[in-house]
């Protein structure tokens, strides 16, 4: 299994890249939001990869954090949603959004992922909305950008540079953080990863502590 490539990008498509990795070029399947963060041409890049194996093609799909690489395979669990319906929803909702439209049972929001229609929407809901919290409560771990700082470019003219790696993004740390503590002070995975998901929504720009007391607002118990 192919879980991680690191080396230089030699090529960018629509929807995937070629990535040479000491004279070796891979084929890696990307969605669009994963293409936009991808550094140019020539430089280092890294991704967290999947293997998807059929009896006539092999294929990897790759993924900026281990978080968004299992959501993919979650989506793959679900019937009717193959390798490319799933990078289609992660494409349009990233991984963060993917979790905040299930644990609220916003099919809609799914169905705007293209291929996607209603029928499909709603199934994934369905199927994956009693899964979501475990997934979200392991954001803290899995949010860590995919490092390429091992990556040594050798231009003609330069001396050999590595590659910085991007911080891990703060926000999967926030809600991630903030479910936990809704979890250890009593409350349902379920309840609590509802209620992170909607003030996450409402307020993108908070933190652990504004995540935790706006959704204890929302978990009150109402007179």
């Amino acid at each position: 299994m192919i879980g991680k490539i690191s080396g230089r990008l030699d090529w960018r498509g629509s929807d995937q890249v070629l990535i040479d990795v000491r004279g070796v070029g891979y084929i890696v399947h990307v969605s669009e939001r994963t293409l936009a963060g991808l550094p140019g041409v020539g430089e280092a890049v890294s991704l967290y990869t999947e293997l998807m194996v059929r009896e006539d093609l092999l294929q990897l799909f790759g993924f900026p954090t281990m978080l968004e690489k299992e959501w993919h395979k979650l989506l793959t669990t679900v019937q009717g949603v193959g390798a490319k319906a799933a990078m289609a929803i992660l494409g349009t909702l990233g991984a963060e959004g993917t979790a905040r439209a299930i644990t609220l049972g916003d099919a809609r929001a799914v169905q705007a992922a293209p291929g996607v229609g209603p029928k499909l929407a709603q199934r994934v809901i369905l199927e994956l909305k009693s899964k979501a919290p475990g997934v979200m409560a392991m954001g803290v771990s899995l949010a860590a950008t995919a490092s390429a700082e091992d990556v040594v470019i050798e231009p003609a003219t330069a001396a050999p540079k590595r590659a910085k790696a991007p911080p891990p993004p703060p926000r999967a740390a926030f809600t991630a953080d903030a479910l936990s503590a809704l979890i250890n002070l009593g409350y349902s995975q379920g309840d609590a990863a509802q209620a992170v998901a909607t003030v996450a929504g409402e307020t993108p720009e908070a933190d652990t502590a504004a995540l935790i007391r706006a959704s204890l607002k929302l978990l009150a118990p109402r007179g």
